[in-house]
């Protein structure tokens, strides 16, 4: 069978397999990066004024971790922006360290209350840190010193006997 259309209905054939296009604003764009969209111009923004900004944590430094990690970007504006949200994760990380010192030692100066108050002074412990990594996933396990040793200390001689 050999089926033959004239004109007329050559020109209703592919009218009837059209597609619909998506709205503009649900369009993906095109891989060339043709389409942009007004959502993009805040990133864009963000992307030029880090050329501008110099980050605590320096680019050598995040060069080399990233390298480390088998990631090589040439763009100085990729390495900066890993440089920023390392530096956020670190100031996130010190100052629930930092809540969690003052928890502690506020609980402290409640068990001695007869003694004066006299340091006023915080201070940082390895636990402090590891409670705070920990509420972001990172399990620290610091070593344990000479002194914390429990086979070490006045008692361990009697022991050993």
């Amino acid at each position: 069978m050999n089926y033959h259309l004239n004109p007329q209905e050559q020109q209703q054939q592919p009218q009837q397999h059209q597609q619909q296009q998506p709205p503009q604003h649900l369009q993906i764009p095109s891989p060339a990066g043709e389409a942009r969209h007004d959502d993009d111009a805040p990133l864009a923004e963000f992307l030029a004024s880090l050329m501008d900004y110099t980050p605590t944590i320096p680019d050598e430094l995040v060069e080399h971790y990233l390298s480390r990690s088998g990631f090589q970007c040439p763009d100085l504006r990729l390495t900066r922006l890993v440089a920023v949200a390392a530096q956020k994760f670190i100031a996130e990380v010190a100052s629930d360290a930092l809540q969690h010192c003052k928890a502690r030692q506020s609980t402290i100066i409640k068990d001695k209350r007869d003694k004066q108050q006299k340091e006023k002074r915080l201070v940082l412990t390895m636990d402090d840190l590891s409670k705070a990594l920990r509420e972001y996933g990172v399990n620290m396990k610091h070593q344990e010193y000479f002194a914390d040793n429990p086979s070490t200390g006045p008692d361990a001689a009697s022991r050993e006997e």
